[in-house]
């Protein structure tokens, strides 16, 4: 019976093991791979940030920023936050290492988030997301590849005919204004229908009324102007070109107006790739264009373009899970052999082959041990094999048997 006492993960997080591990980390490596075959880089940014680089590159009225980010004061008396999302402290390192003058810098990030919210299917407290960035680049090109990026990394994965990519345009500052005075005309005259949290969205900020969950607000959501209807000549023209690349680069997509970025750094591009596979939690990788955060962080106007994937939900997604990694077991028939063993053994790891020793019980047990470790091979070291220098080396798929000196096993097994 279990110990009553005994202590469980924090709310909201869970632990990665077997499968669950396997899956989590396949997403991460797959797309690190895809993601070096275009150019990017890894970077690493610390789990904790200056409470300000959220605020700033959130928006210090976004849900995330008032209600979901774990910030504390350390004993120096700073504000801290676990990081709720990568791109923000992704531009504040580019600014504080200098890297604004060397531009275009290409970035991958694979790592754990933290948000204070209520755990559902696919979404946790920490929850883990790779990321892709072009920090100062322009034009529709730099779009198109991030998004071709993306896609070759659901494709890579094999959930790419699960998901639809989903595009929209915010437009160029001039387009994003024009259509925020068509927006407050629009929901002013709705005012007393819109819920509290919204009311407060039309004053500050009502491109964020289009993300609204509530039933009612979604009603009035549905009948809205549509950016697309306040674009400047400029603003359409890249839309277009945009739409042109990926249709070069082999990307289906639909058109969706109704995808929006609420802080005012966001322009042109928005999109996001969706599926019904994973019920309400539909958006397995999103993210557009924004050409002001970097500022935010005391740098230099700089345009950007950059997506985040939840590696839960990608991972979710796929069919099955990568199989077990397969090895090499070394089993000594007796104690007296494992000095025998502990060389070969080194030697097997020494040539970069997985291994391991059947430390204990009868050869029986042995050789239980090896198959629960999903060895695929056995080498058996027993008093003969010893004194000779030959082992015995079992095949544990085929059954097959053979006899291999010692110093021919890396060049056999290899």
């Amino acid at each position: 019976m279990a110990n009553e006492t005994a202590l469980q993960p924090v709310r909201g997080t869970r632990d990665l093991i077997g499968e669950e591990a396997r899956r989590h980390f396949h997403v991460i490596d797959t797309a690190r791979r895809v993601a070096a075959t275009y150019g990017f880089d890894e970077w690493s940014t610390p789990v904790i940030e200056d409470t300000r680089v959220f605020a700033r590159g959130l928006g210090d009225t976004s849900d995330v920023v008032m209600k979901e980010m774990y910030s504390f004061t350390d004993r120096g008396g700073e504000s801290i936050t676990l990081r709720p999302e990568a791109t923000a402290g992704l531009c504040r390192a580019l600014v504080s290492n200098g890297l604004t003058q060397s531009l275009p810098q290409k970035v991958f990030y694979a790592g754990p988030m933290f948000r204070y919210e209520r755990p559902q299917k696919g979404r946790y407290r920490q929850f883990h997301q790779i990321d892709i960035e072009v920090l100062g680049s322009e034009g529709p090109l730099a779009d198109a590849e991030v998004i071709r990026c993306g896609w070759a990394i659901l494709e890579a994965l094999g959930v790419a005919q699960d998901t639809v990519l989903e595009l929209n345009t915010l437009g160029d500052p001039e387009s994003r204004d024009r259509y925020r005075t068509a927006l407050v005309e629009y929901f002013a005259a709705h005012r007393a229908r819109l819920s509290p949290d919204s009311q407060m969205r039309l004053d500050r900020n009502p491109l964020r009324i289009l993300d609204s969950k509530d039933e009612n607000d979604r009603v009035l959501v549905a009948g809205a102007p549509l950016v697309t209807d306040h674009l400047t000549d400029s603003a359409a023209s890249f839309y277009a070109r945009l739409q042109d690349l990926l249709t070069r680069l082999a990307v289906p997509f639909r058109l969706n107006p109704r995808i929006v970025r609420g802080l005012d750094y966001y322009s042109h591009t928005a999109f996001e790739f969706v599926t019904d596979r994973l019920g309400a939690q539909g958006t397995v990788m999103g993210g557009g264009r924004y050409d002001g955060l970097v500022q935010e962080m005391g740098g230099p106007h700089t345009p950007c373009i950059g997506w985040a994937a939840g590696v839960e939900r990608l991972a979710m997604l796929m069919a099955e899970p990568p199989p077990a990694p397969t090895g090499i077991a070394v089993i000594p028939v007796t104690d007296a052999q494992e000095p025998t063993a502990l060389t070969i053994l080194q030697s097997l790891r020494a040539a970069g082959l997985r291994a391991e020793m059947a430390y204990r019980g009868n050869l029986k047990r042995r050789m239980e041990r090896a198959n629960k470790t999903h060895a695929h091979t056995a080498i058996i070291i027993g008093e003969t094999e010893a004194a000779s220098g030959v082992a015995q080396v079992k095949n544990l798929t085929t059954g097959e048997q053979s006899q291999v000196p010692f110093d021919g096993l890396v060049a056999m097994l290899g």
